[in-house]
């Protein structure tokens, strides 16, 4: 998969919609305008911001079932979904947590979103919701039956969880791609706002093949330049949110100077290209 023929950049930050807490999360507040009205400033702030995606996710639902969740979720989360893809021109995509792929493709495949986002796809995890096993068999037959292009990005070892069969990350990667299917690879720290290493990356990256490769937390405007090292692109909230705090909302100017950071980053590193491909171009110096 090539990332620029989804958001006409090879390179992507797609930012994070955190939505406030849904109908039957213990924490559901009883009103469903408010949690829209959020998500449509968050995705104006990011549109304006210069993000070029954008994930939906019930990130305020905590604490998450493993298994399917409530219609309720599914239903707020098709309205939302569809309000904000039609206040941006930008690809929207899904993440019904903590690993409701079913769910997630059926809203983006009714609502013209462009991808999910997966957490367990393949493997086998130990979570703070119990053992969650990879289900990409009933997962892509899924999509095939919805008719649907829907891309899957899928975690590799995904944070706040242990692996309980392959901790390998080559192995993990190459199985999730060729035994999964996945279309993208995400690859994060071992909690929300924690990065994950270079080493990590490198390996996941080397593993990757033409497969991208996505960073999926801990990324900020003082890290970014290092992360996208060998990452195809970043998702990215926590970072973006006012004053840095994760209950706050995004604020546009935070979003700014992250995108800046990137766009920073790879024009210096265009540069550093550039000059050492006409430096491989130059004839030798005779020192006649």
């Amino acid at each position: 998969m090539d990332l620029s023929s989804l958001f006409d950049t090879p390179k992507p930050v797609i930012g994070v919609i955190h939505l406030l807490p849904l109908p039957t999360s213990p924490r559901w507040g009883s009103s469903l305008k408010e949690v829209i009205d959020r998500a449509e400033q968050e995705a104006t702030a990011l549109a304006a911001g210069g993000v070029h995606g954008i994930v939906v996710e019930n990130f305020f639902d905590a604490p998450f079932t493993k298994n399917r969740v409530d219609p309720a979720v599914v239903s707020s989360m098709s309205l939302i979904v569809h309000r904000v893809k039609h206040m941006v021109s930008i690809p929207v995509g899904i993440n019904v947590l903590r690993n409701d792929g079913h769910s997630a493709l059926a809203i983006a495949s009714c609502v013209g979103a462009k991808f999910i986002r997966v957490n367990v796809l393949t493997g086998v995890m130990a979570t703070d919701q119990g053992v969650i096993e990879g289900d990409a068999y009933n997962l892509l037959r899924y999509r095939r039956e919805l008719g649907t292009d829907v891309k899957i990005f899928a975690d590799v070892l995904v944070k706040h969880a242990q692996p309980m069969s392959v901790p390998q990350i080559a192995v993990a990667v190459h199985d999730t791609i060729h035994r999964g299917l996945a279309d993208a690879v995400i690859l994060s720290g071992w909690a929300t706002g924690y990065p994950p290493t270079s080493e990590d990356l490198k390996e996941a990256k080397l593993a990757c093949g033409d497969t991208p490769l996505l960073v999926g937390s801990g990324a900020n405007w003082d890290n970014v330049s290092q992360l996208m090292e060998y990452a195809d692109g970043v998702i990215v909230s926590s970072s973006l949110k006012r004053n840095g705090q994760i209950q706050q909302p995004i604020d546009p100017i935070r979003v700014s100077r992250f995108v800046d950071a990137v766009r920073l980053d790879i024009a210096n590193k265009k540069i550093i290209r550039n000059a050492e491909e006409q430096i491989l171009r130059s004839p030798p110096v005779s020192l006649k």
